[in-house]
C-alpha cells in the first residue's frame, strides 16, 4: 500500500472517530434532541472541501453514531444516506474551488430533505412536514452553516500540513515520480 492510500485510510478514519465522539458529547449536554437538534458532528461535513477522505468518514461516523446512538433501523440508514449525500455533494461542488461558502450548503440541502421523513415515518412524531424541515434546517444551519464554516476558516491556513494537500511545486514531482 503506497503512502497516499495510507494517509487516505488514516483520514477517513479519524473523521469517522471524531464523528462518533462529537456526536456522543452533543448528546450528553443533551442537544441532540428536541426541536432544533445540534450536533457537533455535522460541523464536520464541511471537510470534503479539503480531502475526498472526509466523504467515506462522515458515512461512517454517522453510520456508527446512529447504531451506537440507538436510532431506529430506518433512521441509521436513510440519516447516514444523508450525511453521504451531503458529502458527496460537497466534495463534487468544492473541488478545485477557492471560495468555501457553498460547503456547507449540501449536507444541510439533504438533512432538511431525508431527515424530516425520517422523524414522520420511522419516529412517528406529531407534526407538518413544514414544521420539521424548518427545525432541522435551523439545526443544520446552526451546525454545518455556523459551526463548520468556523472550522472551515480555522483549517483552511492549515490545510495542506493537516490534509497532506501538495502544493503547486511538489505536485509536478509527485507527476514526474509516478511516471518514471
Amino acid at each position: 500500500m503506497n503512502n497516499s492510500k495510507v494517509i487516505y485510510l488514516v483520514h477517513a478514519a479519524a473523521i469517522a472517530a471524531l464523528y462518533v465522539v462529537l456526536t456522543f458529547l452533543a448528546s450528553m449536554m443533551g442537544l441532540s434532541s428536541g426541536a432544533i437538534q445540534v450536533r457537533f458532528s455535522e460541523a464536520l461535513t464541511i471537510l470534503p472541501f479539503f480531502t475526498p477522505a472526509a466523504v467515506p468518514g462522515l458515512f461512517i461516523g454517522c453510520l456508527l453514531s446512529n447504531i451506537l446512538t440507538g436510532c431506529a433501523l430506518w433512521d441509521v440508514v436513510f440519516g447516514s444516506l444523508a450525511t453521504l449525500a451531503g458529502a458527496v455533494a460537497t466534495r463534487l461542488i468544492c473541488k478545485g474551488m477557492k471560495n468555501p461558502w457553498a460547503a456547507p450548503i449540501p449536507p444541510i440541502i439533504a438533512n432538511m430533505i431525508i431527515v424530516p421523513q425520517v422523524l414522520m415515518h420511522v419516529y412517528m412524531l406529531e407534526g407538518t412536514l413544514l414544521y420539521f424541515t424548518a427545525t432541522v434546517g435551523a439545526g443544520e444551519v446552526i451546525s454545518c452553516g455556523i459551526m463548520g464554516m468556523v472550522l472551515l476558516f480555522a483549517l483552511k491556513p492549515h490545510a495542506e500540513r493537516i490534509f497532506h494537500i501538495p502544493d503547486a511545486s511538489q505536485s509536478k514531482i509527485l507527476k514526474a515520480q509516478k511516471a518514471k
